[in-house]
């Protein structure tokens, strides 16, 4: 007979994803299940991911957790949901007579290591790709191959929808229990590959308001948020899933700003009031609305989440005209050559006519630096044993 393995350890990325269609309340804390549903773009794990690895070992004493070469505290109630939800869903594949091998390893303690490809604070969606790693690489280490959307979910709302590429919608769902509160794609990765997105990055620094802490306030007190969920969100979700079947931009990008703004205005409706938005992602809605008021049609689309970075949509014949707008706008301070990350955009002049209509005083090192990417995969698995973030020994390997 073979020696058993000493540790069983696996490794997979994971997107992040940014909703066009904002999750923003929820009506159970615990279960984590929102007041609507939602819908998002998955961006590509080439420019922004996270990579997990989990291990399991008869050896290991504890459950363990590093994040970005720190130990955490394993402790964290929404960690301990993801882990208690998986080891449930395996034990239950177990007493359905499922004599997986992965399946042995349900008494054993596992090591999980996860690293960002991309700043953490910079209000990046990290829990949101961070939870849906976890839940994904749990799953192959545990054997289970049930929907993740609830594991996924009890760990970040919105992790459930960076469990799929392309265009996602999380369902809110009716039941108490949250079984039918999952996520489903709309339409795969390669369905509009024209579409582009711009990550604006203004400020990396933590926000005032968390936004679990802003969710709980804004269900309290906001009247708008409350007609948002029950009397708009319904018919924009039809709406937006039509734009992006036809791949209809200018209806998709209106209707992505429209409820960015109206997801902001819930916050000032909030008491206190919440405010994500600093002067430089105002200034950014202004140079939007001016850009296509100069071409007289809907060619690029902002949305903000919980933060002040501006997430931007475009089709990939316009981003080399509006990255040199934004260049205009908000000149880079020093850092000229790394202004721009991610997939490459040609260099191209700016129009006297344009420049006349932005009609801005700049703004230098307003925008800290842009992130070219693309609409990109769900979760994947690296086969790579050199990809594991763990040793055999099942700690993290020297940086």
């Amino acid at each position: 007979m073979a020696p058993e393995k000493p540790v069983v350890a696996v490794t997979c990325t994971a997107p992040v994803n940014i909703a066009v269609i904002k999750y923003w309340g929820k009506r159970d804390e615990d279960l984590v299940l929102p007041i609507n549903s939602s819908l998002s773009v998955t961006l590509h794990q080439d420019q922004l991911k996270t990579t997990t690895t989990a291990a399991i070992s008869k050896d290991f004493t504890e459950d363990r957790i590093w994040l970005n070469g720190r130990e955490e505290d394993v402790e964290q109630p929404r960690l301990q949901a993801c882990l208690r939800e998986i080891r449930r869903l395996a034990r239950k594949r177990r007493s359905a007579g499922d004599e997986d091998p992965a399946a042995l390893g349900l008494s054993y303690k596992v090591h999980v290591a996860s690293v960002n490809n991309f700043p953490t604070a910079a209000g990046l969606a990290s829990s949101a790709a961070g939870y849906a790693c976890l839940a994904y690489t749990l799953a192959q280490v545990y054997g289970v191959e049930s929907d993740l959307s609830e594991v996924a979910r009890r760990g970040s709302g919105s992790a459930c929808r960076s469990l799929y590429g392309g265009f996602v919608e999380w369902q809110m769902g009716e039941r108490a229990d949250g079984k039918d509160s999952i996520a489903r794609q709309v339409a795969p990765e390669s369905h509009w590959p024209e579409l582009r997105v711009l990550i604006l990055v203004v400020s990396a620094e933590k926000k005032l308001t968390g936004s679990t802490a802003g969710m709980r306030t804004s269900v309290e007190t906001s009247p708008l948020l409350r007609f948002r969920a029950e009397s708009v969100v319904p018919a924009r979700m039809a709406e937006m899933a039509r734009c992006v079947r036809e791949r209809d931009f200018p209806g998709f990008a209106q209707l992505t700003m429209k409820d960015s703004n109206q997801f902001h205005a819930t916050c000032l409706d909030t008491f206190p009031p919440i405010s994500y938005l600093s002067d430089t992602s105002r200034r950014v809605v202004h140079l939007v609305h001016r850009f296509n008021a100069h071409h007289g049609q809907t060619k690029v689309a902002y949305t903000f989440d919980a933060g002040p970075n501006a997430v931007v949509f475009a089709l990939h014949d316009t981003v080399p005209e509006f990255v040199a707008a934004v260049r205009h706008c908000f000149p880079p301070e020093s850092n000229g050559d790394k202004f721009l990350k991610g997939l490459p955009v040609p260099p191209v002049p700016l129009s006297d006519e344009l420049k006349a209509v932005l009609d801005v005083d700049p703004t230098p090192g307003g925008v800290k630096y842009i992130i070219a990417t693309q609409v990109g995969p769900g979760p994947q698995i690296l086969e790579d044993p050199h990809a594991h973030l763990l040793g055999p020994d099942g700690l993290p390997k020297p940086a």
